[in-house]
């Protein structure tokens, strides 16, 4: 692979900050090292699988988060190689996986999200990932490529949050307060109390903030319960309550002008109307864990989660709220086959939500200038979405060196779609059912010797359309709407060099996927699908890390992480148009992170990140590029346990250390509305601060 003349000044200008700590993990157990503080910390810096067997994946957790501000969930993801989320402002992010979903709009979609093994992608297949509290996270697992069969087998892949939890035998209270740039105040509050039976672990958070641009607020409040109940040596009960209140204003994307000249201000229509998005999340998850025996166990969940959302927006009033419900149960065994260890898992999980969505005139333009004001609804729609996963996977083990994992997902999907304000003739209501989808994987693991494996996956995936995707400009279902579907071919590495100090991966794939799924734009607010071609996905992943111990007193572990992609349109045409050839509109060529984390004189710790980011082809054609951009972050932080029960930490970091101005997210194949320009552009922050104080009382 050559690199284009950019992209080696890129390189040159990183490899300065060493090489990358975050990897493709298999059973690995991260220990915090930087960022401990007492034994008790120690706990919950430990971070381990929850994917099945020895399918590949990459988890964050408290090394990677201590990097960042604790508002900045997106750029701990964003760590990982073949990952990359476009964030618009707190509650405007667009999750890409190895390119899938970089032609959504709007939101996440093409993958499943999971909040301590509970899904929280909605029956649309619609993800949120700004409702969560980097704080009240533990860990972040992601599964890169449809290889997650116990966890929906989609294109995109799976993100696994876990929330944190009670562990050890302790008890303590914990507090962390945080100011910064744009009137940023962030406080939050955690409690845990363990012992033999019971585990109780609960946060409080508050985050409000101005935001660097016109029309930016943001305020939520989140409250966390988490539970665990051991009734019997071998049943234990969970119990999950996670509500979260919202309320964020919209910005939204500027033209190349604007953002040129003036990237704080709001785009007109939206600054005028003043709008915003209000939301009310709950979600409550009852599980029973039982073990029948040593060879076999049992988790099984019912949920439900519940959402209201307020938008409005200029050219209308959005007013929805859902009801989600279903269960999922998961049985883990190991037997012996033909005289080897083997294992297996299989399951089923089910989603059901009801979606209840009406629109409204915003008339704005008559409210002196006080924003949005409810005018006469136009559109009124119920919808009742479900979708069935059922799986199994067995592992075996062929030898000491070679394992081999094969699975199965099966997923079944339903829209029912009921226009209510439309009645009698004009009556656009509709079913679709989709046939049934069969999802085969297979995983092989070799390992070379205690320190070097390799492995190579074949996976099958797919993505629904939405229920609004399905949709004809009349408004009624087209039938001939057909799921996304693809093949994903990987091979990559875990390696261990000089006593593991040392650690490089790699992964190189591609991925074929057909029925391409593309959302044609025919009126400011509506948009309709069709399947328009096929698309190839290229790439390759590296990341490598390295831990030095100068001295008792300094240890340096410098990290760099890359991307490379190389996707491209198969076959596509569009409107009557052949872009068959073409980069792949929304995906960046290369992705650079690196830094270097410090620990100093055993309290004291500095970090310091880069981000390069490539230009990102933002039309069809390839007419127009994002331009690459450079951002470096740093960090600086104490911690100290002053007795037996307190600790105390803080911390100082600046974003975007040198002022840079970029596109931290953009819209793609936007069209001008009369004389204004196309808004492609979602501007980054400028250069910002913040510091944080942390008080631990333990018992």
């Amino acid at each position: 692979m050559t690199l284009n003349y950019r992209m080696k000044g890129h390189v040159v200008l990183s490899i300065i900050f060493g090489i990358s700590q975050l990897v493709f993990s298999q059973e690995k157990i991260e220990k915090d090292s930087i960022t401990t503080l007492e034994e008790v910390i120690v706990l919950e810096n430990k971070i381990t699988k929850h994917t099945e067997g020895i399918t590949p994946s990459d988890l964050v957790g408290g090394t990677i988060f201590q990097n960042y501000s604790p508002v900045d969930v997106v750029s701990a993801i964003n760590q990982i190689p073949g990952v990359y989320i476009l964030s618009g402002s707190l509650n405007t992010n667009r999750i890409t996986i190895r390119g899938v979903g970089a032609r959504t709009l709007f939101g996440t979609d093409k993958l499943r999200l999971y909040y301590n093994d509970i899904p929280i992608t909605n029956g649309a297949g619609l993800s949120s990932i700004e409702a969560y509290d980097l704080e009240s996270l533990h860990q972040i697992e992601v599964v890169k490529g449809p290889k997650a069969t116990t966890f929906g087998s989609n294109l995109g892949g799976a993100i696994l949050l876990q929330p944190k939890q009670a562990l050890g035998n302790t008890t303590y209270f914990n507090n962390n307060f945080t100011v910064g740039s744009y009137n940023l105040v962030k406080n939050n509050f955690s409690f845990s109390l363990t012992d033999e039976k019971i585990a109780i672990g609960f946060n409080y958070g508050h985050l409000e903030t101005d935001g660097y641009r016109q029309n930016n607020k943001f305020n939520r409040d989140a409250l966390l319960l988490n539970v665990s109940f051991a009734i019997s040596p071998k049943n234990t009960l969970g119990l999950l309550v996670n509500y979260v209140d919202y309320f964020a204003q919209i910005p939204s994307s500027l033209g190349i002008t604007d953002f040129k000249e003036n990237p704080e201000q709001a785009a007109f229509t939206w600054n005028a109307a003043k709008g915003y998005e209000a939301n009310k999340y709950t979600l409550i998850g009852l599980s029973l864990s039982h073990d029948f025996s040593e060879n076999l166990k049992n988790t099984t969940s019912i949920f439900y989660s519940y959402l209201d959302h307020y938008e409005p927006r200029p050219f209308g009033i959005l007013d929805e709220f859902t009801n989600g419900y279903g269960f999922r149960t998961r049985f883990e065994g190991n037997f012996k086959m033909l005289t080897k260890p083997a294992s297996y898992t299989f399951g089923s999980e089910l989603y059901k939500d009801e979606f209840n969505w009406s629109e409204f005139e915003n008339l704005y333009q008559d409210n002196n200038g006080n924003g949005s004001l409810q005018g006469a609804p136009f559109a009124k729609n119920k919808e009742y979405r479900t979708q069935l996963n059922t799986f199994a996977t067995i592992l075996l083990n062929i030898n000491p060196k070679l394992e081999v994992q094969l699975g199965l997902n099966v997923n079944k999907t339903q829209y029912n779609y009921r226009d209510l304000f439309n009645q009698g003739s004009e009556n656009k209501s509709a079913k679709r059912d989709f046939n049934a989808i069969v999802l085969p994987n297979a995983t092989i693991a070799y390992t070379l010797n205690n320190f070097q494996k390799l492995y190579t996956n074949v996976s099958r995936g797919f993505s629904n359309p939405t229920l609004e995707e399905t949709l004809t400009p009349d408004g009624v279902i087209n039938p001939n709407i057909a799921q996304e579907t693809g093949v994903n071919y990987e091979i990559g590495t875990n390696l261990y060099f000089d006593q593991k100090k040392l650690q490089i991966n790699a992964a190189l794939y591609q991925m074929n996927i057909t029925n391409l799924l593309v959302a044609e734009r025919i009126s400011d607010d509506q948009f309709v699908g069709k399947n328009a071609g096929k698309t190839k996905h290229q790439g390759l992943e590296l990341s490598a890390s390295y831990e030095l111990k100068l001295s008792s007193a300094v240890q340096l572990q410098p990290f760099i992480n890359y991307t490379f992609n190389k996707h491209n349109f198969i076959a596509f045409i569009d409107n009557g148009i052949s872009y068959s050839g073409n980069e792949l509109t929304g995906v960046p060529k290369h992705r650079l992170q690196s830094g270097l984390q410090m620990q100093l004189f055993q309290h004291f710790y500095w970090n310091t990140t880069h981000q390069f980011t490539g230009a990102i082809p933002l039309t069809d054609a390839n007419s127009l590029y994002s331009e690459s951009f450079h951002v470096f972050t740093t960090k600086i932080g104490f911690q100290k346990k002053l007795n037996s029960h307190f600790s105390i930490a803080s911390s100082f970091g600046i974003n975007n250390l040198f002022d840079a101005k970029y596109a931290q997210s953009v819209l793609i194949n936007t069209q001008a509305f009369g004389s204004a320009e196309p808004r492609y552009y979602y501007p980054g922050n400028n250069r910002n601060y913040y510091g944080s104080l942390q008080l631990r009382y333990s018992l």
